[in-house]
């Protein structure tokens, strides 16, 4: 399984941005996928994440304001992320959960929050 995270970019306290996260390869294998986000010199943190049954779960520091979805027509996950805070700022990582529990990670895809 190969991730592809984009929508990334620089944006204003108060604003929006969609990630995307396109899945390829073994695809049919991916059951839960997730969004992580990481700032230098902590532990990557899970955001968000969705089931094959589109249960969600959301950290609760972004309830309210993050939104995920998957579109398996197009094998992507979706971020929605609105009223942006500068404690957003991270990189945020795409992870599917695959066959035989294996763990696959996007590249990340950074996220800047000005005041």
């Amino acid at each position: 399984v190969q991730l592809q995270a984009s929508g990334g970019g620089l944006v204003q306290a108060g604003g929006s941005l969609r990630l995307s996260c396109a899945a390829s390869g073994n695809i049919y294998s991916i059951t839960t996928m997730a969004w992580y986000r990481q700032t230098p010199g902590k532990q990557r943190e899970l955001v968000a994440s969705i089931t094959s049954g589109d249960s969600t779960n959301y950290a609760d520091s972004v309830k309210g304001r993050f939104t995920i979805s998957r579109d398996n027509a197009k094998n992507t996950v979706y971020l929605q992320i609105n009223n942006l805070k500068p404690e957003d700022t991270a990189v945020y990582y795409c992870y599917a959960l695959g066959g035989w529990g294996r763990h696959h990670w996007g590249q990340g895809t950074l996220v800047t929050v000005s005041s």
